[in-house]
């Protein structure tokens, strides 16, 4: 079983979280280390002040007599000092004067000495932490050694007030850090509350109810475009079923007309015994039925081929205005039965299928003669584009289709005027598939209707251009 996913709450609770102890990790340790420069600081002052009241007082030793007196001098100028730890050592090494019990650090006492700016810190063998300095001082002897004068003050108050700080100090950013991480969860569930709104709306979003929409208000903008990007989907998706839904039903409509008359016809003949004559006329009337259903089920499989991309043309270089002639020349005799005029211009080539390009060309013609009344006329034209491109336009005189319709006519099984439903019009195929046909040749192809004249237009690559770009579905 797959892990449990964390939530992007707690995900952005974490990261919050983290970041925010950081901080304050980083801002305790800053903090820490500059209360110890402060007491670091403090301490030097005291040492240094001490060293240059000590130097000040041997400088004034001018003889023996006063030398003896020193002690007694210092002990005066250095009382009150509880913390405070002196030690004074002549040329040869002996201690001359000592004040407090401070172990100094052998750094202190021997070797080179320390700068007195830069204090030495250590720990006696009683575990007690000094930090202290060493320095040389002149006696106002003339011809005497110079003394080494060893500073050094306690840091235990020093360490008691850090310990006690630091406690504090952590335990402030602990808490600091828990209240900043539920506030982190607080500040991220208000904020993705929108995410979740969107999860319940979706979530009631079925196949029934493609028309609801995910909320677009109070949305920010991090979800605006995400939100957007769905409710475009859902239209889509709406779209596309509503265009299922009809094309079943379309269909369910087709089917049941040629198998009604079928299942019909075969029952009324097998009600009663009939005559060799009467068995052949509905066996041919069975015969067009069956050739009607082969048709549709023949164009629905190439649809269906279309629409997965299986269709692939073999190219060739085809004369169009070859095939508009062969196709005007079938179409003859309709013509001259209802009066029509065709009219064919111009002349181009281009690189395709020559039995698919003069199926979806006589798709529309057929179209054409079919909407087109007694008397009336039908012009196509050939015309060469820019780019070795190639426009065929099949302009037909008759009713104007309203715009509502144009843009539908190319769906499968879909007629301007529903009533108007023969089986000698086709099943509601040939506009489909003739789309099909010139997108698979790289082109497209669109219809305008105005003032008592529909004009299909069709754009396709010449030989050897490149394929036309379309724009939809």
């Amino acid at each position: 079983m797959a892990a449990r996913r964390a939530s992007l709450t707690l995900r952005l609770t974490m990261l919050f979280a983290t970041v925010s102890i950081t901080v304050l990790l980083l801002l305790g340790l800053l903090v820490a280390d500059m209360v110890e420069r402060h007491f670091v600081d403090l301490d030097m002052d005291l040492l240094s002040g001490k060293r240059l009241l000590i130097a000040q007082l041997l400088a004034e030793v001018d003889s023996e007599e006063a030398l003896q007196a020193l002690p007694a001098k210092l002990d005066l100028a250095l009382a009150g000092h509880h913390m405070f730890a002196v030690s004074i050592r002549d040329g040869s090494g002996r201690t001359f004067y000592t004040l407090g019990d401070a172990e100094f650090a052998p750094s202190l006492t021997s070797g080179p000495l320390t700068d007195p700016a830069e204090p030495v810190r250590w720990t006696s063998a009683d575990g007690r932490t000094f930090r202290g300095i060493s320095a040389e001082a002149r006696s106002g002897l003339s011809g005497h050694a110079p003394f080494l004068v060893l500073l050094a003050t306690d840091l235990m108050h020093h360490q008691m007030f850090a310990d006690e700080f630091r406690v504090a100090l952590w335990s402030v950013v602990g808490g600091a850090a828990l209240l900043t991480g539920l506030l982190g969860w607080a500040a991220a569930r208000r904020g993705l509350a929108p995410l979740r709104a969107i999860e319940r709306e979706a979530g009631i979003i079925t196949a029934a109810r493609l028309d609801q929409r995910l909320p677009a208000q109070a949305i920010p903008a991090e979800l605006a475009a995400v939100t957007q990007s769905l409710n475009a989907m859902l239209a889509r998706l709406q779209d596309s079923f509503q265009r299922l839904s009809d094309f079943t039903s379309d269909l369910a409509h087709e089917l049941r007309t040629p198998v009604s008359n079928l299942l019909t016809q075969t029952q009324v003949m097998l009600a009663q015994p009939r005559t060799l004559a009467e068995y052949q006329e509905v066996l041919a009337s069975n015969a067009e039925e069956f050739e009607r259903l082969s048709r549709m089920i023949a164009d629905m499989l190439y649809l269906a081929k279309a629409d997965h991309d299986l269709v692939v043309p073999h190219r060739e270089p085809v004369d169009l205005r070859a095939e508009v002639d062969g196709l005007v020349e079938y179409f003859d005799a309709i013509a001259a039965e209802n009066g029509i005029a065709i009219d064919v211009t111009g002349t181009a080539t281009v690189s395709g299928d020559p039995l698919m390009l003069r199926r979806a060309l006589g798709n529309l013609l057929s179209n054409a003669f079919r909407h087109t009344p007694r008397q009336g006329r039908i012009a196509i034209s050939l015309t060469p584009l820019a780019g070795d491109g190639v426009a065929i336009g099949i302009t037909n005189s008759g009713e104007t289709i309203p715009p509502e319709h144009l843009t539908r006519l190319f769906d499968r099984f879909y007629r301007a005027d529903p009533s108007r439903h023969r089986s000698d019009e086709g099943v509601g195929l040939g506009l489909a598939i003739t789309r099909s046909i010139v997108r698979a040749h790289g082109g497209d192809v669109a219809v305008s209707s105005a003032a008592g004249t529909t004009t299909f237009s069709i754009e396709l690559p010449g030989v050897g251009g490149e394929p036309y770009r379309y724009d939809g579905q």
